[in-house]
């Protein structure tokens, strides 16, 4: 197996490890972890990814558990292993996570769709996502079983569910200066789908304007960040605002403006650019906002656009 030195000459990372038989419980450790990292095992010995700095970095911390288990890990840069070419690994690859999207589609099939049943399915899919390093193609598939299910959503609104609306038409909102891709995507949200007519200020003490409603305010009482979850997200959760779009547009704000990478989702962060390097050219919060829910809604209406058309 030749080692290369250079990261473009070494397209692989081979982790190679033996620990005590005493060890049951840390095998079992390392093995989940291989496992949720989507590394392979190799024919003859150790476990493969795609070279990354994220992966490099993985792997280093597996060699380290190991370390302290009295084990022996090494982790080496590889330009080819054994017998196997690079495209036949590559096939490998594809092929387990195609056989992981298999089970989700399996499972989404069989499920009667209790929402927190979903939730724990759409958790794992990412999770997949995360490790799918060539693209297997069964992804698309199971994107569109999930948009199904997104625009099969309807909940009946009772009368006090309209009533509690009704208290947030035709009012002011009020959040901080200098608007980036949550408050603007948020902005967008409340007048299309909340209040129309929504009018909004920017500034920092809410005294001054006791009648608006705050939205991604530090320490108030609106609606704002909660939990792991973006002001977008409280919004279209407290306002029960369904569908297919919104659920694919509240993902991309997640991760753009939280940068946890928890739906994989990177379209946002270009959008997310575009507005700080607006900001930085001294556009007014005005004109931020109102490019940006124009850009949110371009956005919008390009998830809208059937499959085929792309």
């Amino acid at each position: 197996m030749p080692i290369a030195t250079d990261d473009a000459l070494a397209p692989w990372l081979l982790l190679i490890f033996k620990l005590p038989v005493k060890q049951a419980s840390g095998r079992v450790e390392i093995w989940r972890k291989l496992k949720r990292y989507g590394a392979l095992a190799m024919p003859t010995a150790g476990y493969v990814l795609p070279s990354s700095p994220a992966n490099r970095e993985r792997f280093e911390w597996l060699a380290t558990v190991i370390r302290k288990y009295k084990g022996h890990a090494s982790v080496v840069q590889a330009q080819s292993l054994g017998e196997l070419p690079s495209e036949r690994l590559k096939q490998r690859f594809i092929e387990a996570r195609s056989r992981d999207y298999e089970l989700i589609l399996r499972e989404l099939r069989s499920s009667k769709r209790a929402q927190r049943k979903l939730s724990r399915i759409r958790k794992r899919f990412q999770q997949i996502v995360e490790v799918d390093f060539f693209n297997s193609p069964f992804r698309s598939r199971v994107e569109t079983v999930f948009a199904r299910l997104d625009d099969a959503v309807e909940v009946p609104e009772t009368d006090g569910q309209h009533a509690a609306k009704r208290k947030y038409l035709n009012r002011t909102w009020i959040t901080r200066p200098r608007p980036g891709i949550d408050r603007v995507s948020s902005a967008w949200l409340i007048r299309r789908f909340i209040d129309p007519k929504a009018k909004f200020i920017f500034g920092a003490k809410l005294e001054r304007h006791p009648k608006a409603i705050p939205f991604d305010m530090f320490g108030s009482q609106g609606f704002g960040h909660r939990g792991d979850e973006c002001t977008f997200e409280t919004l279209r959760k407290d306002f029960r605002i369904r569908g297919r779009r919104i659920a694919a547009i509240a993902e991309i704000i997640h991760d753009a403006d939280l940068e946890d990478e928890k739906f994989g989702r990177r379209e946002g962060f270009g959008l997310d650019r575009a507005l700080i390097g607006w900001a930085q050219q001294g556009v007014s919060d005005e004109e931020l906002l109102r490019r940006g829910i124009e850009m949110i809604e371009g956005l919008y209406q390009s998830i809208s656009e059937p499959e085929n058309a792309r």
